[in-house]
């Protein structure tokens, strides 16, 4: 009886061990989709959209308003001239079709420098490949400062002189394939009143006569005439922001004085060259912009529109317009530094010289360096601060656009 039991048991326990093997054989292992929709499913209680901070609610607030024409009224502060100090504005824009407007504004620093003016741009024409912009207005400037010619006059010798001009004139640039190839031209018809400056230093005419110093107490009237062709593969142009691209463009002016006394020509070569290290997160940004004039017969050239150098888009360490000339000549550099998507800083260095002559440009002229913060949208630059040093000390720089 006993091996019948045990052989009782013993044919339980295999029948019993097969068929627990049995039904683990028959269930499947899951797919690897399987697993991927279960994690998914499992997240699908914690999900919920990206919560914005104050902080970027703010930001895309201010470039819904300065870049995207969130509002009507906007904040405006180019002033009249360079140098004219702290300057508060508005503007008042209205758009006449989906794309074309009209912006009405106007800007007053702490120097008096005064500006008022109505822009009409249409930014769509011919299918994208044109922008023409209609611009009127009146500016005063009213202690633009002179310190005489060349890049070795000491800061001591400035005076001050105020001109005033209104100005019409039209611009078209086009881009015949939409990108890379740019051409633009236009006319202003604009009127120079040049009259004693204001403010603690001596004015221009103290120092200087009409024999010493051309342009000095005129009153001329211009009919200004530019063309230009460039190859301009920057995502945003002019000032706007950029972390690669580049422009290299060249620009003939002609200004024809009614009177045939202060007319001349003045030829501008600008390149500007955008390197992204890193995916972007540093940018190694490269200036250079030549200047040369030439006259007219039996013509002479103004002072106050000579080139210049000096300021916040060119020697930074310097005061605005500290050196003027005939013929310019200015190199810069940025090491930009990406801190997030709204903040960049900056280490720079410039170096400029002015001359008589073309062929006495070279880079042994004067030179400054420093650091800046930008704070920008992905489009522009609304404000920058940059802190230079140059032979004269330093200097604090504060702008609504990028340097170049």
């Amino acid at each position: 009886m006993r091996s019948v039991r045990t052989f009782a048991l013993s044919t339980s326990l295999v029948i019993g061990a097969g068929f627990s093997t049995s039904v683990l054989a028959q269930t499947p292992e899951p797919t690897r989709e399987q697993v991927i929709e279960q994690a998914q499913a499992d997240k699908v209680p914690t999900l919920h959209p990206y919560v914005l901070t104050t902080g970027e609610k703010l930001m895309n607030k201010f470039e819904d308003i300065t870049v995207y024409g969130g509002l009507h009224w906007h904040p405006y502060f180019e002033s009249s001239y360079h140098g004219a100090g702290f300057t508060l504005g508005a503007g008042y824009m209205h758009h006449v079709s989906p794309y074309n407007l009209l912006d009405v504004r106007g800007s007053y620093s702490i120097l008096g420098y005064t500006r008022v003016e109505a822009e009409f741009i249409a930014p769509r024409l011919f299918e994208r490949r044109g922008e023409l912009s209609i611009l009127g207005g009146y500016r005063e400037a009213t202690q633009v400062a002179f310190y005489g010619f060349g890049t070795d006059t000491p800061p001591e010798n400035r005076v001050n002189f105020l001109f005033k001009q209104p100005y019409l004139g039209g611009l078209l640039t086009l881009w015949p394939t939409r990108r890379y190839l740019m051409l633009r031209g236009g006319t202003e018809w604009s009127q120079y009143t040049q009259d004693p400056g204001e403010g603690s230093f001596p004015s221009v005419e103290t120092v200087y006569t009409p024999q010493t110093l051309p342009g000095l107490g005129a009153r001329i009237t211009y009919l200004h005439s530019q063309a230009t062709a460039g190859i301009d593969w920057r995502p945003t142009r002019g000032r706007g922001y950029a972390r690669r691209g580049g422009l290299y463009a060249v620009t003939w002016h002609d200004y024809k004085d009614s009177d045939d006394a202060f007319g001349f020509r003045e030829t501008d070569y600008e390149v500007v060259q955008h390197f992204p290290i890193l995916r972007e997160a540093w940018v190694l940004s490269f200036r250079g912009l030549m200047q040369t004039t030439q006259f007219k017969s039996g013509q002479q050239i103004p002072f106050f529109l000579l080139p210049a150098l000096g300021g916040g888009h060119n020697l930074r360490g310097f005061e605005s317009y500290r050196f003027r000339d005939r013929d310019s000549l200015l190199v810069q550099g940025e090491w930009r530094i990406m801190v997030n998507r709204f903040m960049d800083t900056a280490f720079f260095f410039d170096t400029g010289k002015l001359a008589q002559r073309v062929s006495d440009l070279d880079l042994t002229g004067t030179n400054d360096y420093g650091f800046g913060v930008r704070f920008h949208s992905p489009l522009d630059t609304f404000f920058r601060v940059d802190v230079a040093k140059s032979r004269e000390g330093f200097k604090l720089v504060f702008a609504s656009s990028a340097p170049f």
